[in-house]
């Protein structure tokens, strides 16, 4: 009985060292997003913002008001570009990753393992390595100047289906013996894929659709290099990044509507992963597993 109560005595001293750690973790990374969410309410248009901290009674919604108004700032147009280019890469990078994945985890063929492995290399090299020839090959074929966003959603789905290893990784979790039942009942493998693998992989699509749709609401670098100076074309990290550069004299005249539309950004990707949250934990874990 004393061992058993010392045991419990143990137990507890160890969760309470836990939860203290993880709520000190819990106030580190959160009081910097508490920060940015209160200076973007503050009534200073420039950089004093950030050592003038207001009071209660003097936080505004000017800059929310600034940034939405199309007279303005385009914020709502770069906005709209952002949301269009995240949700069509999102769909084809999705289909594309999760055909691969199923072509590499359920077919064999020669030289499988070899293109695994190359893929696997060129996985290694930073995609901005590429850029100068990507905006060259656009700017060849007349898409910079033509349909610039076009031509940033190219970049982005290009090679999408090269990042299938997670999506094959869950594949391989797969019973294979649901794919021969299904053969000799005469189905295809794109019936297969179709029918049988994709309602079963629910956890992995949403993964990938997450992830898909994040990186070019985050991207900044290829939409540097691609829309250079059409500024309708702009997506939101790009037009705000404007605001922050000395244009016309004016360098730090929109400071606190950066924090304003900061804030504004996050909350499409904040929605989609706390809604989407038990199936991407599913599919990050499942996706673990290597066949």
């Amino acid at each position: 009985m004393a061992r058993v109560k010392s045991m419990k005595r143990k137990n507890k001293i160890i969760n309470t060292v836990i939860y203290v750690v993880l709520a000190i973790l819990s106030v580190i990374w959160l009081t910097p997003i508490a920060y940015i969410v209160y200076i973007s309410f503050s009534p200073q248009d420039s950089q004093a913002a950030l050592s003038q901290f207001p009071g209660l009674g003097d936080l505004t919604l000017r800059h929310y008001i600034n940034i939405l108004n199309p007279d303005y700032q385009p914020y709502i147009q770069w906005f709209l570009n952002t949301l269009m280019v995240a949700l069509v890469t999102m769909v084809i990078n999705t289909f594309f990753i999760m055909a691969v994945a199923y072509t590499m985890s359920r077919l064999k063929f020669k030289g499988r393992k070899n293109l695994m492995l190359v893929n696997l290399i060129l996985g290694m090299f930073p995609g901005f390595m590429s850029m100068i020839a990507i905006y060259n090959l656009l700017k060849l074929v007349g898409l910079i100047e033509n349909a610039p966003l076009f031509g940033l959603i190219l970049c982005y789905t290009m090679t999408s289906g090269m990042g299938f290893y997670v999506a094959k990784g869950f594949f391989d979790t797969i019973s294979k013996s649901l794919d021969e039942a299904a053969r000799i009942d005469g189905a295809t493998n794109a019936q297969i894929f179709f029918q049988i693998i994709l309602p079963l992989s629910k956890p992995i699509i949403v993964y990938t659709l997450v992830q898909s749709f994040m990186g070019p609401w985050m991207d900044f670098i290829f939409c540097k290099v691609i829309l250079r100076e059409n500024v309708d074309s702009y997506t939101v990290a790009l037009g705000m990044n404007s605001w922050l550069s000395d244009t016309g004299g004016k360098k730090g005249k929109h400071f606190v509507d950066f924090f304003a539309g900061s804030v504004l950004i996050s909350i499409p990707i904040m929605a989609v992963f706390l809604s989407t949250q038990k199936y991407y934990v599913a599919g990050v874990t499942g996706g673990a597993v290597k066949g």
